[in-house]
């Protein structure tokens, strides 16, 4: 199924004129499972459960407006922080940037949130614990621990995101992010970037250390971070 077989009847509602609910790319699909509205206290929203083939896990896409008639929407891609977005950590900026994006979107008509269950990058819950471990004790920096523990610094895939945009109908974006790996990694699978919209957070003594990994290893564009760095003592 192609995007063009949805059609939004209007700025809540969202029609799949045929069944089931899936677009196919190659072998690879994505499909609506559920979808609902969600009055949030940012703003009202119909929330979009997806399943694909790719990593067989649910992800969920948050919509004010209409993709297909919005030239560059807004979105923002968060990936799944447990720590920070459910239990407010201050060793990330994971929180602040989802509540700065779901602000800024609810403040308008057009907009979407991608919430991708990539917990730690794509490492998984477990090991981003190991990770933090490894950083309190060994006083290694994320990309570090990351390495220690076998994994790159970034496994996250963009190809289930840009499934999800096209099945919505967003096909050239305006991405609130500083990664620029993840505007490649939209623009390598079909996804148009019409212009990058940043997300900057102030720095607290927890999360200065990884914010400037961010930038100085990770090539996130964070240009007020470079002197805000503390060494890290390893707690022995």
């Amino acid at each position: 199924m192609s995007s063009t077989s949805l059609k939004f009847i209007d700025d809540k509602k969202l029609q799949v004129a045929e069944e089931p609910k899936r677009m196919y790319v190659g072998q690879e699909w994505v499909e609506i499972y559920a979808e609902a509205e969600l009055p949030t206290r940012y703003g009202n929203f119909r929330i979009f459960v997806f399943r694909n083939s790719i990593d067989a896990k649910e992800h969920v896409a948050l919509v004010r407006g209409n993709p297909l008639e919005t030239q560059n929407m807004p979105v923002r891609i968060h990936s799944e922080c447990l720590t920070g977005d459910v239990f407010a950590s201050l060793r990330c900026d994971c929180r602040q940037q989802l509540e700065m994006a779901m602000t800024d979107l609810g403040s308008h008509n057009n907009g979407m949130l991608i919430y991708m269950r990539q917990e730690g990058r794509g490492i998984g819950l477990g090991n981003k614990i190991r990770a933090y471990s490894l950083q309190q004790f060994e006083g290694m920096d994320t990309v570090e621990a990351n390495l220690h523990l076998g994994f790159d610094d970034d496994l996250r895939d963009y190809r289930v995101t840009a499934m999800i945009l096209k099945m919505l109908g967003a096909q050239t974006i305006q991405l609130i992010t500083n990664n620029p790996r993840k505007i490649n990694g939209l623009r390598e699978n079909g996804i148009g970037i019409a212009e990058r919209q940043a997300s900057l957070v102030q720095p607290n003594q927890h999360n200065a250390e990884y914010l400037a990994t961010k930038a100085q290893k990770s090539g996130h564009i964070i240009p007020h971070i470079h002197e805000l760095s503390p060494k890290r003592t390893p707690k022995k």
